[in-house]
């Protein structure tokens, strides 16, 4: 096994026999510039490939290794060549003959194919539950279809298609830098649609922007207009009529009434004709697996797992034989529509609303510098596959409350060895119509693809910057010393298979990034022509923190196991001791899988994303893994046992067999019988304090906000609703971030995760009422001393 400390001795020693050779990389500032220097060899990691465990097939049939060569394109760059024409009038016009070539296909007889389907004419004809058969006239049931069709969608307009296109390509010229696609992830695309096979986008949502660019940047891939799914709570109703002829799609609120309400029926038929009607058809369509940007709650959308939920239906009816899923991803180094006060709430965007959104962004442009976008399309993968194979990987599940509130307590030592039951998206009414099997699907296939989408996403400058700034360097740093630290920060990100969303001239990224932020940071300029680079204290603190979650996926096998390892040293070494002495203190194999376990369960699962086909036991033995490749970790040999680098394998134990689980680990060749006996200690190099910080520091936002969620225990007002106790606790959050300055945990998404996990662990209880749901504290942690107890069993995760 090569570590990763071998690659960069490798890498380095590349690097110096090749010293005279200097690398060009396209930059976005519009010049070609020196290539930043710690790299793994000449090439970026191609990334966005499905899931071995789960899609073999697809993961063997859908790529090839030359595709990893093509390069990047920017969609947004129109010249003369794109079009059919040439000369010097069609260069000022290539816009607009651009638009006027993009295939749009005739719009197909949808309505009166709807009003014929099997599922509404039993509807109108009374043979289903709440038909016309139960006092409704069919005359008014078909009205009332039309009504609720014109609801969810409209023909598509193809000259407004073609005016929007040629306007929000000069829109978005005028904003971005460069919108960047691989063209090698599109050339996958474009071999999975050969199969003849409805195409299905699953997309992360980063902003409203994200539902207008997506559709264009494959309409002008060849790949046809893209029917958008898009919320209602986003768009005002004269918005919703022009995007509906855009290719947009609505769900009606009637399909969300109760499962034996009449108009709730007939809806929930009119959208499943709907759905079959456009995956016959083979439309492209786009939906979004995450909540619309600005909503507090959960992250995973249940509009989404609604709209999923009808794809999969479709297939499972044999209506198609199967569907083509693409997990989609899109990043921008700052977010366009990103409000500068994070505490905003989720309001409708009007068509007036939008206009002068768009007339803001123009007058800004040359005032400010223009953002990069990258779009990211994985790898496509089988519906029916996916199905038949993801069944199998289902296993035993617990409440939070069953694994960790024992443990909180004192009461019980041992974690069981089961998987955490923990879903916070609510269940929509066309979702709660399936079998409660096919519901579970539904859920664990949108959280495999949205973890497929969010792995696939390169990371921004502004990213690495923002951690840089947040948890290495909040009272200032050198410039000089920054730019060796952008470097290697994002060579630690490649070395670990995730790509990065900019090139160039090291200097000239770094003072791009500082200008994008500049917001956040002050610039004092000092001796010898260096400056300093200082966050700004106080809430903008909060912004570099959600800046910075977007490299959480990267190292977050490493930060649980640092977490998880200041956890078992809590109690024997000071925090504030000398790393020398930590580093003599011995940690077996078993006492680490137990606090990584402990920790697993604690973090929310829209966090840490993990793949449903891979069991927590073996996430432990790859966090294991990951800590010793990258150092932090050192095997201690004890006279007589097997060499830890041993990786021979023995006889399975009966533990390791019956695990759902995918591809084994370094560290699943190993004897369990002998995990016991086997130690490690933390590595006394130089660099390793400092790297072993940083990662305990990317969770500490979240474990502060859950710490302190534990300290406002004694101080909150209960009972009270699940939105005013949250209420309650954000305002702790500020008041105590004025005071110590912890403004990374003062987010209202951080404080909606708090009072959801302690309701999950039993510390809070949930009982209706008139005016909802009200929480009061169970009594089990009415004691200040079993609240004393959570609160310490949160903290020893911490490291100040």
């Amino acid at each position: 096994m090569v570590t990763m400390l071998e690659a960069r001795l490798q890498t380095q020693q590349r690097n110096t026999q090749n010293s005279q050779e200097t690398g060009l990389w396209s930059s976005g500032f519009g010049m070609k510039l020196e290539a930043v220097t710690p790299f793994l060899g000449k090439y970026r990691p191609f990334v966005g490939r499905c899931c071995q465990t789960c899609t073999p097939k697809s993961w063997e049939s859908l790529f090839h290794r030359s595709i990893m060569d093509l390069g990047f394109c920017n969609v947004i760059l129109v010249k003369e060549e794109n079009t059919r024409f040439r000369g010097w009038l069609v260069r000022r016009l290539c816009y607009f003959l651009w638009s006027l070539e993009q295939h749009i296909p005739p719009c197909q007889d949808a309505p009166q194919k709807i009003m014929e389907s099997t599922g509404v004419q039993s509807v109108i004809s009374g043979r289903a539950p709440g038909g016309a058969g139960e006092g409704q006239v069919p005359g008014l049931v078909k009205k009332e279809v039309q009504r609720i069709l014109g609801h969810i969608q409209a023909p598509l307009h193809p000259f407004l298609l073609r005016l929007f296109s040629w306007a929000l390509l000069r829109f978005l010229n005028c904003v971005f830098l460069n919108v960047q696609l691989h063209k090698g992830q599109m050339k996958m695309v474009h071999k999975a649609t050969q199969a003849g096979l409805p195409l299905v986008l699953l997309s992360t949502h980063k902003s409203l922007l994200d539902g207008i660019l997506l559709p264009f940047v494959l309409l002008s891939q060849g790949l046809g207009v893209l029917r958008v799914v898009w919320d209602p709570r986003t768009c005002s109703p004269t918005l919703r009529a022009l995007l509906k002829k855009l290719g947009g799609l609505f769900l009606p609120p009637e399909a969300n009434l109760t499962l034996d309400s009449s108009e709730g029926v007939l809806a929930r038929a009119v959208v499943h004709a709907a759905m079959e009607q456009l995956l016959v058809s083979r439309q492209p369509l786009l939906i979004f697996l995450e909540e619309p940007p600005g909503a507090q709650g959960p992250r995973l959308s249940a509009l989404g797992q609604t709209w999923l939920g009808l794809v999969v239906q479709a297939v499972q009816v044999g209506v198609i034989p199967d569907a083509m899923l693409v997990p989609v991803a899109i990043t921008y180094d700052l977010v366009p529509d990103a409000p500068c006060d994070v505490y905003h709430a989720l309001v409708p965007l009007g068509l007036w609303t939008g206009a002068l959104a768009v007339l803001r962004s123009l007058w800004s442009w040359g005032r400010s510098p223009r953002v990069c976008v990258r779009v990211h399309l994985a790898q496509p993968f089988s519906l029916q596959e996916y199905t038949t194979n993801a069944r199998s990987c289902w296993g035993s599940r617990q409440t939070l409350e069953q694994l960790l509130q024992p443990i909180v307590l004192g009461q019980c030592n041992v974690v069981p060895d089961t998987e955490k039951e923990q879903e916070w998206t609510p269940a929509t009414g066309p979702l709660l119509a399936l079998k409660e099997e096919d519901q579970l699907l539904v859920r664990r296939l949108s959280r495999h693809v949205l973890n497929a989408s969010v792995t696939s996403s390169a990371v921004m400058s502004t990213a690495i910057m923002a951690a840089l700034l947040l948890f290495k360097h909040q009272k200032g740093v050198f410039l000089s010393q920054l730019l060796g630290e952008f470097s290697w920060l994002t060579e630690e990100t490649l070395l670990r298979g995730f790509d990065v969303g900019f090139s160039g001239q090291l200097r000239c990224l770094v003072q791009h990034t500082l200008s994008l932020l500049r917001a956040h940071v002050v610039l004092l300029r000092v001796h010898q022509g260096d400056l300093l680079v200082v966050p700004r204290p106080g809430p903008g603190l909060t912004r570099l923190a959600r800046l910075s979650a977007e490299l959480l996926p990267v190292f977050l096998s490493e930060a649980v196991g640092a977490c998880a390892v200041r956890g078992l040293l809590a109690g024997r070494v000071p925090p504030e001791g000398p790393w020398e002495l930590q580093g003599i203190e011995l940690l077996s194999q078993n006492e680490l899988y137990r606090q990584i376990l402990l920790l697993l369960h604690l973090l929310p699962q829209d966090l840490l994303l993990l793949q449903p086909c891979q069991s927590s036991y073996c996430y432990c033995q790859e966090v294991l893994d990951r800590l010793i490749q990258c150092g932090l970790l050192v095997a201690e040999e004890t006279p007589g046992s097997r060499a830890a680098c041993d990786t021979g394998r023995q006889r399975l134990s009966a533990k390791l067999l019956w695990k759902p689980s995918g591809d084994f680990t370094d560290s699943d060749s190993d004897d369990f019988e002998e995990a016991e006996g086997r130690f490690f200690r933390l590595s006394q190099q130089s660099r390793c304090p400092d790297f072993f910080l940083f990662l305990c520091r990317l969770l500490s936002p979240l474990l502060q906000a859950f710490a302190q969620a534990a300290t406002f225990l004694h101080q909150g007002q209960l009972p009270d609703t699940e939105s005013g106790y949250t209420e309650q606790l954000l305002q702790f959050l500020q008041a105590t971030a004025q005071e110590e300055g912890f403004f990374e945990c003062a987010d209202p998404n951080l404080a909606i995760s708090a009072v959801w996990t302690f309701r999950d662990l039993g510390v809070l209880q949930q009982t209706p009422s008139p005016a909802g749901p009200m929480l009061y504290l169970s009594p089990t942690f009415t004691s200040r001393e079993n609240q004393e107890k959570l609160e310490q069993f949160i903290r020893q995760f911490i490291c100040s």
